[in-house]
């Protein structure tokens, strides 16, 4: 407790990606989709843009939104699994383009890695070795993913997301959090080449090891799973119930995976937020990218408790309630 969020913004590509697209190019069936994942259409970067490209113009516009400088942050935080290259990071990369005079580094929790860098950046701030940070969640999911793979690929879309963090009032902030790996579970979500265990080569990229690989099924049990019981767990220890929570903001990964959970914890449909219909999984940026989107709206005000809750590739989750 003790920090508060002064600034919000999100941005997604001009390309979009109707399912009809898909079902030209790929053969996938429309209606199928829709009804598996509940998405309608994503956002493509474009040739020219990289994950950096995407989270500076998410940052921008959460420093225009807060009526901030660049030159006031003393933190940058990033969470991403797909960044411009190995070294430099994306987080400096971004810390270059902004102009900005501060530390800058990476988290890379997947699908979870904002809620890390969230918790990360509170914890700077409270500690006081940080005033003003810029937590960014971004990736450029299409690039990882098998273009040919109709399964995986209709899943994905690429976005950014940020907000800023500062100090707070004693009742604002993170009210209890919950933060985990499962690492024997890893392989179900992976993308085995192009790391330092397997560089990448001719046979490897002919066997399209540098795309990601999913297990579906198995990796749609654990979330629903996780996602039922990591926001019991918050709201346990925080002695709260579901309809005390104003607004719920989990992962964007599936809708039935959202819905199964929700529903499980009989948490009214109309308190989730989604944006998966128009975005699809946009990995570290969907909850961001989804609070900036309600921030809009003018529906999150002073005193409200919201849930955050990201899980994915690790097997990686972090779920933290956070009153405004």
């Amino acid at each position: 407790m003790g920090v508060k969020i002064i600034g919000s913004g999100g941005y997604v590509p001009d390309a979009v990606v109707t399912n009809q697209h898909l079902k030209e190019r790929l053969g996938c069936d429309s209606e199928w989709i829709i009804k598996r994942t509940g998405i309608l259409e994503r956002r493509h970067a474009l040739p020219h843009q990289a994950t950096s490209d995407l989270c500076y113009e998410a940052a921008q516009r959460c420093l225009d939104n807060a009526g901030v400088s660049p030159s006031d942050l003393d933190l940058i935080l990033v969470a991403t699994f797909t960044p411009d290259m190995d070294i430099p990071s994306t987080a400096c990369l971004l810390q270059d383009r902004l102009k900005a005079n501060c530390a800058a580094m990476e988290i890379q929790a997947a699908c979870s890695g904002f809620v890390y860098a969230l918790i990360t950046g509170a914890s700077y701030v409270l500690s006081g070795a940080s005033d003003l940070a810029l937590i960014v969640g971004g990736d450029c999911n299409t690039r990882v993913v098998d273009p040919n793979d109709i399964k995986t690929y209709p899943l994905f879309g690429d976005a950014a997301g940020a907000i800023l963090l500062t100090r707070g009032e004693p009742h604002q902030g993170i009210v209890s959090y919950s933060m985990g790996v499962d690492g024997g579970g890893g392989h179900l979500l992976s993308r085995p080449a192009c790391g330092s265990r397997m560089p990448p080569t001719k046979e490897l990229i002919e066997k399209g090891l540098h795309f990601m690989h999913m297990d579906g099924r198995a990796v749609f049990r654990w979330a629903v799973a996780i996602l039922c019981d990591t926001i019991q767990d918050v709201l346990t220890a925080s002695k709260l119930q579901p309809n005390d929570i104003d607004y719920y903001f989990p992962h964007q990964a599936n809708i039935r995976i959202i819905n199964a959970a929700i529903d499980v914890l009989h948490i009214p449909r109309w308190k989730v937020r989604n944006n998966i219909e128009k975005y699809g999984n946009t990995s570290a940026a969907s909850i961001p990218l989804a609070l900036d989107e309600a921030r809009a709206e003018g529906i999150i005000k002073q005193g409200q408790k919201l849930v955050f809750s990201g899980f994915g590739a690790g097997l990686s989750w972090g779920t933290a309630i956070f009153r405004w």
